[in-house]
């Protein structure tokens, strides 16, 4: 799953199968400089154990090809996956990026979950906020971060060299695009963000946060930017804005919540760390009953 192609960015893929979630090591080709974006802490709801097989398989890559770490980025808040950016920074470093409208994320979900006083809204959980049409670097390599809410407030577009990371606002053309139906979500908002994307240079390569596999084909994570423009069934040329909302509306209706949303949002709205421990040295998650009815 290597991406390694002369003067295009280089771009590994790892792969969690529980939660279908690609994360991925992105780095300079000039330099040994690179971030992770969207990584993986694994999970079992049942027992409420953690553990760190993906993010020690991430750690493994970066130490064997002697990379740096500069940033571990958050494409937005998952509601479908624990992210293990804290793990990952305390063995190698980084800051931990998400996009500024994470504000607006914490404001809503600390209500939902009744954090109280102590938990703040600020992002100061994350150690860099992006703002939209911001550049920054991975070494050499310049990189923008583009705002592309719609199916969260906070969701954003890092466009690294070649390589654009939409996290879950695109998914393979034969999938469509995200669901908008979640709080401070919008369908016409998503698509006007889709549109930002899909302006970009037509070879410039998007990868894909998930893949659920549509009618059986085998996994994939990688297409262009043309590509989209011609193929995807829910925003290519030839469906209006009008048409998508209305498509998307109504699918949203039938989408049933995903399976790790109480406990993802908890962990990820506080930048992938666990809430404070009690007295008794353990942290816990909440479960609001009926909240998302």
């Amino acid at each position: 799953m290597t991406t390694n192609l002369p003067d295009k960015t280089k771009v590994k893929a790892f792969f969690d199968k529980d939660s279908n979630t690609f994360s991925y090591v992105v780095n300079d080709p000039a330099s040994s400089s690179c971030a992770i974006v969207d990584s993986v802490l694994d999970f079992d709801y049942a027992s409420g154990g953690t553990s760190h097989k993906g993010a020690d398989e991430i750690i493994a890559y970066v130490t064997t090809h002697k990379l740096k770490v500069e940033w571990l980025i958050e494409t937005h808040v998952h509601a479908d996956h624990l992210s293990a950016a804290p793990y990952i920074q305390k063995k190698l470093g980084g800051k931990i990026g998400i996009g500024a409208q994470i504000t607006k994320v914490q404001k809503t979900f600390s209500q939902v979950f009744n954090e109280g006083a102590d938990f703040l809204h600020d992002g100061s959980q994350f150690d860099y906020l992006f703002q939209d049409g911001e550049t920054f670097y991975i070494g050499e390599m310049q990189c923008t971060a583009i705002h592309t809410p719609g199916h969260t407030p906070a969701c954003f577009t890092h466009v690294i060299g070649d390589a654009v990371f939409v996290g879950d606002t695109l998914f393979m053309p034969d999938a469509g695009t995200a669901r908008a139906d979640f709080p401070g979500g919008d369908a016409g908002v998503l698509y006007d963000s889709v549109q930002k994307i899909l302006a970009l240079p037509e070879e410039h390569r998007i990868f894909m946060c998930h893949d659920y596999c549509p009618n059986g084909r085998e996994l994939k994570y990688q297409t262009t930017v043309k590509e989209q423009r011609e193929l995807n069934i829910h925003v290519k040329e030839s469906i209006s804005k009008k048409a998508f909302v209305e498509l998307r509306e109504t699918r949203d209706k039938t989408l049933a919540m995903p399976r790790l949303i109480l406990p993802a949002l908890q962990i990820n709205m506080r930048a992938g760390h666990l809430p404070k421990p009690e007295n008794n040295g353990l942290s816990y998650l909440k479960i609001p009953l009926n909240a998302f009815k």
